[in-house]
């Protein structure tokens, strides 16, 4: 059965990106445009504080490929869960955060390889996010090449391109409420062998904002991402 949707929807999950988001919009929309894909982006404001949502709106009144969602704050996974479970319909998803941490440059190299793959992601290099961050990246790459297979190297990257039938069948077995389903959408690639492409992807320091998890936070959050890896794992 052919896709019921547009040929690219881009999921895109903005918490407080007020300072950010209206260049990420430009970026993106111009990069697709160039690329003369039939798209839309989806961006999913999650109880911002700040001006993203005016921001947002702004950007929706000119420009119809953008569709805004306001949410109340459930978190990021849960964010881009619903992003996943409202989109899928259409031939290709693509999930991007909005921090601007790995921009546009790349999209083009995934577009141009996709037809030979069902799940194509980066591999973050020339990370310059603190040591914990990485420490965590590492943690799940070691999780799920033992719990679900080898295949993928930068398990939770946020750079994801994915064929919607793929993703809609993956996602109908994840629960809505975990807090890094990349982690174990990509660990569920893994097991069922589907055909993977890592490409390489500049990671960047945010210039703008802050991160919303840090310090001992991220410690507890990290703990409950592979908590919920392993468990999701023995369930199904």
């Amino acid at each position: 059965m052919a896709p019921s949707g547009p040929e690219l929807t881009v999921v895109l999950p903005v918490y407080n990106e007020g300072e950010v988001i209206g260049e990420v919009l430009e970026d993106w929309t111009g990069a697709l445009e160039r690329l003369h894909i039939a798209f839309e982006i989806h961006a999913y404001n999650d109880g911002s504080k700040d001006n993203t949502l005016e921001i947002l709106n702004t950007y929706r009144a000119s420009n119809k490929n953008i569709i805004v969602h306001d949410k109340n704050n459930t978190g990021h996974g849960p964010t881009i869960l619903l992003g996943y479970r409202e989109n899928s319909h259409a031939e290709w998803v693509f999930q991007v955060d909005s921090d601007n941490e790995i921009t546009t440059e790349f999209f083009a190299e995934f577009w141009e390889r996709r037809k030979e793959f069902d799940f194509l992601i980066g591999r973050r290099v020339e990370r310059q996010s603190p040591l914990s961050r990485r420490f965590m990246t590492s943690a799940a790459r070691i999780l799920v090449t033992v719990l679900y297979g080898e295949g993928i190297f930068d398990v939770n990257c946020p750079y994801r391109l994915m064929r919607g039938q793929l993703l809609k069948e993956l996602i109908s077995e994840i629960p809505p409420h975990l807090f890094a389903p990349n982690i174990i959408l990509s660990g569920l690639v893994c097991k069922n062998n589907y055909r993977i492409l890592e490409i390489p992807v500049v990671h960047s320091q945010r210039a703008t904002g802050k991160v919303s998890i840090q310090k001992l936070k991220l410690l507890k959050a990290a703990v409950r991402a592979l908590r919920q890896t392993i468990l999701f794992r023995f369930r199904v």
